[in-house]
Formats: structure tokens, C-alpha cells, sequence
């Protein structure tokens, strides 16, 4: 029963995770169109690629260890994505696109953190060390979207 729970909060995590870098993807699949900034535009490809390499690295251990993802919600893609669009038609400066990218990274951070907090001290190593990985990949992509505000 405890091993079911720990495995069950594991592949919560991974999906938690999975879902979390390709909503980040989504996003910037969305905005790039929009940043005419050209460094903007430079940092928010090397950050797409950074989401990309973390949702091979998912599909991986899922696929190792018999995990079914779940796919991002379609409803909640596509609100986000007309959302997206609209923030940037509206203000397109730099400095906006900056700070929106800025707080999709920190709703990241912050429901990554929740999860890591949450997890048992014997979770999976290396989804736990996924975990660690994809934040502080978002920490890091946090203080450098600063620089654009």
C-alpha cells in the first residue's frame, strides 16, 4: 500500500513536470511570433529549447518505467493560448512580453516547488532529480528574463 502511494506520487510528479515544460513550450510557441526584440527573441528560443530537452528527458523515464503521461488539457491550452495573444496584440514592448514570460516561469517555479515539498523523502531518485533539474533550469531562466524588464 505505502510502495503504491510513493510510485503514484512519483508519476504525479513526472506528469506534474511534463505538463508544466510544455505549457512553457506552448507559450513560446505562441509569443515568439510577437517579440521583435531580437534578444528577447534569442533567450526565449534558448529557453524553448532548455523545455524541449526536459519533455524528451520525461517521456523517457516514462517510458522506462511504464508511466502513462497525461497530455495538457486542450481546453486550458487553448484558453492560454488566446490569452497569449491578446496580452501581446495589446502591448507588444519588450518589457511586457518580458514580464509575461516572467510570470508564466514563476507560476512554474511555484507549482514545481509545491510538488517538491509535498514529495516523500523516498521518491523516485530520478524523478526527484528531474524535479531539482527542471527548477532550477526555471530559477535560471527567471533572473535572466529580469534582465529584459
Amino acid at each position: 500500500m505505502e510502495n503504491d502511494c510513493k510510485r503514484k506520487q512519483s508519476e504525479e510528479i513526472l506528469s506534474e513536470i511534463y505538463r508544466n515544460v510544455n505549457y512553457a513550450m506552448e507559450s513560446i510557441d505562441d509569443i515568439l511570433p510577437e517579440v521583435d526584440h531580437e534578444g528577447l527573441k534569442e533567450e526565449i528560443r534558448i529557453q524553448h529549447d532548455g523545455y524541449a530537452e526536459l519533455s524528451a528527458k520525461c517521456a523517457k523515464i516514462a517510458r522506462d518505467k511504464g508511466i502513462e503521461m497525461k497530455e495538457p488539457s486542450s481546453l486550458k491550452k487553448v484558453m492560454m493560448k488566446g490569452s497569449i495573444k491578446m496580452n501581446a496584440m495589446m502591448d507588444g514592448s519588450r518589457n511586457h512580453i518580458a514580464e509575461m514570460m516572467l510570470k508564466g516561469t514563476v507560476m512554474g517555479i511555484t507549482s514545481l516547488r509545491t510538488s517538491q515539498s509535498d514529495m516523500f523523502p523516498d521518491t523516485d531518485q530520478e524523478i526527484a532529480k528531474l524535479l531539482s533539474e527542471t527548477i532550477d533550469l526555471e530559477e535560471k531562466y527567471e533572473q535572466r528574463l529580469k534582465e529584459f524588464l
